[in-house]
């Protein structure tokens, strides 16, 4: 069989198996590239050097890396169906790697936009000072969204200013809480009793009940709107805007890792990348070689 009716008949395997026709259409896609580099040989002809051409190819002709990883899932695939059938030996695709691309960088808002966002209404009911207190403990502490409404009463700690944070994988970490966030919380927890129906949940919903994410997400869009800020506010973005605004003014990487909860500093360098000013003004100060006279 030729390589396009090979991909036909893997495609129809996939509509038998009930995959969804955007699925369908995508591997159908991805696997066309690999015909128009095949130059009218088969599946079984193609080797890892001709594969590895193809990537570097199309690569070549501005597909992303992200682009490049997805074509590659699906060739590696669709040898593996062949693989089944007795087609070919080996997946040629094994090996391959999709060249990296840059790394994206998390969004963040400055200082100036957090303070314009969270500043305190002049009347607020009981679900706007739920919401306050909610953005605040995020901004403050660098919580995760599924952290944030999975917190307890008894989780928070005001007198001590600290809460007591459950992440990925069962892990529990305590992190510091600050004076603006023990404020709002306070104003919170005086007016809860009003609202709430769940005896554990710290953050309740319009009925009661334990907050859901995506109320906490819709509620932050809203605000972000009603204070007039021109960017996407999403509940991330509290936590990458506490990462990036702690390690410009403390410098410890160690220490933001720490209360982020993250597994690997690798993962908490990527905020390194987002201030290069505040890194030119600690070399300016600090290098033998660039000190001011």
């Amino acid at each position: 069989m030729s390589l396009r009716a090979d991909i036909e008949a893997f495609v129809g395997h996939l509509r038998g198996r009930h995959y969804s026709a955007r699925t369908c259409a995508l591997y159908a896609g991805d696997l066309a590239r690999l015909a128009e580099c095949a130059g009218g040989r088969s599946a079984e002809a193609l080797q890892v050097h001709d594969l590895r051409r193809c990537l570097a190819q199309l690569h070549a002709r501005g597909y992303a890396p992200r682009s490049l990883a997805r074509m590659l899932s699906a060739w590696r695939r669709f040898y593996a169906w062949l693989g089944r059938a007795g087609r070919v030996q080996a997946n040629p695709c094994a090996g391959l790697r999709a060249p990296k691309g840059a790394r994206r960088l998390p969004h963040t808002l400055s200082p100036d936009a957090v303070a314009q966002l969270l500043a305190p209404a002049a009347a607020a009911d009981a679900l706007a000072l739920r919401d306050r207190a909610m953005f605040e403990l995020m901004y403050s502490s660098g919580l995760r969204l599924s952290e944030l409404v999975g917190l307890n009463l008894g989780e928070v700690d005001l007198a001590a200013g600290e809460v007591t944070v459950t992440g990925k994988g069962r892990k529990t970490r305590i992190v510091p809480v600050g004076r603006m966030a023990i404020a709002a919380l306070q104003a919170w927890l005086a007016v809860r009793p009003s609202v709430a129906r769940d005896e554990r949940a710290l953050f309740v919903g319009a009925r009661g009940g334990r907050i859901s994410p995506r109320v906490v997400q819709v509620q932050l869009k809203r605000l972000g709107l009603s204070r007039g800020l021109t960017t996407r506010v999403h509940p991330h973005a509290l936590r990458h805007s506490f990462a990036s605004h702690l390690l410009q003014s403390s410098g410890e990487l160690r220490a933001v890792q720490e209360m982020l909860g993250h597994a690997s500093l690798s993962t908490t360098q990527v905020y390194t990348h987002l201030d290069y000013q505040h890194l030119a003004r600690v070399y300016d100060q600090a290098h033998p070689r660039a000190r001011k006279k």
